[in-house]
């Protein structure tokens, strides 16, 4: 039996068990490649044909480092998955977050807490991927002279249906 196997069963448990999100994977694109000097990626393609980036990390990570991660990667996000059971997380924290520094306001907006959502603690993270710029994926590599490589060619578009 191949291991790549009994590695997409364990990432479509942990995708169903963190997120609630059913997922069968059809391909892998890359497996656990470097995003940092922390933090691990998995790109995968589902049987629905959606892209999607898992990314786990042994450091904390925050959604702003993930949005970082995903430019970097040469990819365009559509959705970030909150965890399972809480679809307002990432609203819910940056309230608090905002609230916290200005405990006086009374009526808060979404505008304000826009940056507040960014602190949310979000390791593993789960990305819905809209695009693949230029059709080249990345990778983090220490001794390149931007820091980035590329890992993979691939060319993704979603194409939004009603």
């Amino acid at each position: 039996m191949n291991s790549s196997v009994y590695d997409d069963v364990a990432l479509e448990r942990v995708v169903q068990d963190r997120f609630g999100l059913a997922v069968d994977v059809s391909s892998v694109i890359l497996r656990q490649v470097d995003v940092s000097r922390s933090a691990k990626a998995t790109v995968f393609l589902t049987k629905k044909k959606q892209l999607l980036l898992y990314i786990e990390a042994s450091s904390p990570l925050l959604l702003a480092d993930v949005k970082k991660i995903v430019s970097r990667m040469g990819l365009k996000a559509e959705f970030y998955m909150p965890p399972k059971g809480q679809p307002h997380y990432f609203d819910d924290i940056g309230r608090a977050k905002f609230l916290s520094v200005f405990p006086g306001r009374t009526t808060v907006t979404d505008e304000d807490i826009i940056f507040y959502k960014t602190l949310a603690p979000y390791n593993p993270a789960l990305v819905m991927i809209g695009e693949v710029k230029n059709g080249e994926i990345y990778q983090f590599d220490a001794d390149s002279r931007d820091g980035w490589r590329m890992a993979a060619k691939f060319a993704y578009r979603r194409i939004r249906t009603s």
